[in-house]
């Protein structure tokens, strides 16, 4: 037997309960442009407009990644993929190619390449 019923109690369904409003739009045509970006330009990038993940970013090779202790909120993984960074579910964390695209490797990148902490570094 089919019940209808109206319901008030004020439930919105999942699409309704997102607020993603205040989210910044992600300029597609700027984040494929700074996916293209040499390592120090996006370093230079990331010091200029995200101070906070130019402290945690870390060069492997060409490429930078960020690593987060706990999961971010939906802003912050935002403005990481305007910048050009794409989420690795492998090794959770923030990667961003440098103009260097490449395929997975099941090697661990730390281990083969030059890796290094700018902030640790003097940097302009």
């Amino acid at each position: 037997m089919k019940t209808n019923y109206s319901s008030n109690s004020g439930l919105l369904n999942r699409t309704a309960q997102r607020s993603e409003s205040n989210l910044p739009r992600i300029d597609l045509a700027r984040r494929h442009r700074n996916r293209a970006m040499p390592t120090e330009a996006v370093l230079n990038l990331l010091q200029q407009e995200a101070p906070r993940f130019w402290e945690l970013a870390l060069v492997v090779g060409k490429w930078v990644w960020i690593e987060f202790d706990a999961r971010q909120p939906r802003h912050v993984t935002a403005i990481l993929s305007q910048l050009g960074f794409h989420w690795n579910k492998r090794r959770q964390l923030w990667q961003h190619p440098c103009g260097t695209f490449t395929d997975s490797t099941p090697k661990e990148p730390r281990e083969t390449y030059l890796t290094y902490y700018p902030a640790d570094v003097i940097w302009r």
